[in-house]
């Protein structure tokens, strides 16, 4: 399998050239990393060729870096883009799949609307622009699809705070749902201990005279 998609991929980076940052193959699939600038016309040929016809769009996904690399004991690693936008395409008539990926500005991440080219894009890129905050442009209704209108923030940005930073309950007197500051702690996760004894490896507690002897 490996070998076909070497095969597609030196087809692709014939195809497109130096419009195209990068082309491999990367767990038996695909993957083209393009500017954003040169994102449309790149699907719209992926879409239209004769020797791809990726005519399917499956799921378009952000991607936040901002902690990549990272441990509990050192800093991040990554130094590239912090978003990314990743577009997962499917050839139903030559039956192989595609990633499509593209990287964004840190501080106003905006891309292109691939709806002009698949139109199921719509509701996959009002996900990710309700998650990550990602702007696409030229989308026909880019609104919130998960959350509510009066959620502050995007929930999954590496930075969004696990206990949120409002809480909604139902007030009678006003006879509506209102917003209010937190008033719960922030929860710190910690690790969990390992150790290596019998409650561990599937053995029964030794009695007295087992340790004994």
């Amino acid at each position: 399998m490996s070998g076909y998609y070497d095969d597609l991929a030196d087809k692709v980076r014939e195809h497109f050239e130096d419009r195209i940052e990068d082309c491999q193959v990367k767990y038996n699939e695909l993957t083209i990393t393009v500017a954003k600038t040169q994102l449309l016309d790149v699907c719209r040929e992926l879409r239209d060729v004769d020797s791809f016809r990726y005519d399917q769009l499956v799921d378009v996904c952000g991607v936040d870096y901002l902690h990549y690399g990272k441990d509990e004991h050192s800093a991040p690693t990554w130094t590239g883009p912090r978003f990314a936008v990743v577009y997962h395409l499917l050839s139903v008539s030559n039956n192989r799949r595609a990633r499509v990926k593209t990287w964004l500005d840190d501080e106003r991440p905006m891309v292109d609307s691939v709806i002009d080219i698949w139109n199921c894009a719509n509701w996959f890129e009002r996900e990710a622009f309700d998650l990550f905050g990602i702007i696409f442009e030229g989308h026909p209704d880019l609104r919130r699809i998960l959350t509510d209108y009066g959620f502050i923030g995007h929930p999954f940005r590496k930075d969004f705070p696990l206990s949120g930073q409002v809480e909604v309950r139902y007030d009678p007197d006003k006879q509506r749902v209102v917003y209010e500051p937190l008033s719960i702690e922030p929860r710190i996760n910690q690790p969990r201990v390992i150790r290596d004894d019998f409650r561990y490896e599937g053995r029964e507690k030794p009695t007295e005279k087992q340790s004994d002897a």
